[in-house]
């Protein structure tokens, strides 16, 4: 398992810039108990071994003017490698696709999308995704209301299961 290569600072570290990648590395050190320049080369370490793989700001759609936000359940004709690879390079260069997850049961794909207004999607749908090559199907579930958006991982649960083993 790729946890018993980090040690509790380097999980302390991962933890608290999860729920703030903008805090300074002094901040950060003593927060995880330790000086500025080791943790600066723990930071540099898990960022090289992928551990980190970028830092961004939580942008609100709607204040932007994304008002709509659908779930797109794909359903593709072939599932032969060569297809799922083409299909998810599509979704890539798709900026109302902002997230592309391959499935294992009835569907083969969930896009998160956005969309400025329900025109705007609606010609998505119709002029790209549903003609897109392979698409078999295509189910759309519009968001009324998210009540949960949390990134990364739960933290706590893994320190309960790795003191468990312990």
């Amino acid at each position: 398992m790729a946890t018993t290569r980090l040690d509790p600072i380097d999980r302390k570290i991962l933890a608290e810039l999860q729920a703030d990648g903008r805090m300074t590395n002094v901040e950060l050190a003593k927060r995880v108990g330790i000086s500025a320049p080791p943790c600066l080369r723990r930071v540099r370490t898990l960022e090289e071994a992928g551990y980190i793989r970028g830092y961004h700001a939580d942008v609100d759609p709607r204040e932007l003017g994304f008002e709509v936000q659908v779930f797109a359940n794909v359903g593709l004709q072939s599932q032969a490698e060569a297809d799922l690879s083409a299909f998810e390079a599509r979704c890539r260069d798709w900026p109302l696709v902002r997230e592309c997850h391959m499935l294992n049961g009835e569907v083969d794909f969930i896009l998160k999308c956005v969309a400025p207004d329900l025109s705007t999607f609606q010609r998505f749908l119709t002029e790209e995704l549903t003609a897109a090559a392979n698409v078999a199907s295509v189910k759309t579930a519009l968001v009324i209301r998210g009540a949960k958006d949390e990134p990364g991982v739960p933290f706590e649960i893994l320190e309960e299961r790795l003191s468990r083993d312990a």
